[in-house]
């Protein structure tokens, strides 16, 4: 039988990782095929390498087999630090970013990471990092905005008098 081949392999790698992420039993059967293999002597790296994992994953998928068989494969509630911020705490945090930070009594005049922490901290009593502050802005759907210079919006005389090279000047 000749060998065949799947046209743009990277691309449906990509697609069939994907699809095995997606939900709890194909990654159940994904870690079946990765025990599956260890078991005809195939090593972790290897197994890491076809399955495009890192080798210290699979080990942790043998140990868990080991010790708790098939239960030790599935699913399990994945652990992590409960939020601060619960639906309705971020509703209202959603209503306070839709106002300038001006008319909340803040002298910034656009929202960033620090002003909502600070923010979070005074009038919710919530202690949040700046970096989970930028989390919440994507979460809620704002996105990122330089400030502009107010060189730009000066007069155009104020512009000619901030610039370093004056228009009449001549290089010797």
């Amino acid at each position: 039988m000749r060998k065949l081949k799947v046209q743009d392999v990277k691309i449906m790698q990509m697609a069939i990782q994907n699809e095995i992420a997606r939900s709890e039993e194909s990654r159940y059967d994904h870690r079946l095929h990765g025990i599956l293999l260890v078991c005809q002597d195939f090593s972790c790296y290897e197994v890491a390498d076809m399955l495009g994992h890192s080798p210290r994953t699979i080990q942790y998928w043998v140990q868990r087999f080991e010790k708790s068989g098939f239960a030790g494969l599935q699913e399990r509630e994945r652990l992590g630090r409960p939020t601060n911020l619960d639906e309705e705490m971020l509703e209202k945090v959603g209503k306070d970013l839709r106002n300038s930070p001006v008319e909340l009594g803040y002298s910034q005049s656009m929202w960033d990471g620090k002003l909502l922490s600070h923010h979070l901290a005074e009038s919710y009593d919530i202690e949040v990092g700046v970096r989970q502050c930028q989390r919440v802005f994507h979460k809620l759907g704002f996105r990122r905005r330089k400030p502009r210079g107010v060189i730009a919006n000066a007069d155009p005389e104020a512009r000619a008098a901030y610039k370093k090279t004056p228009k009449d000047s001549k290089k010797g």
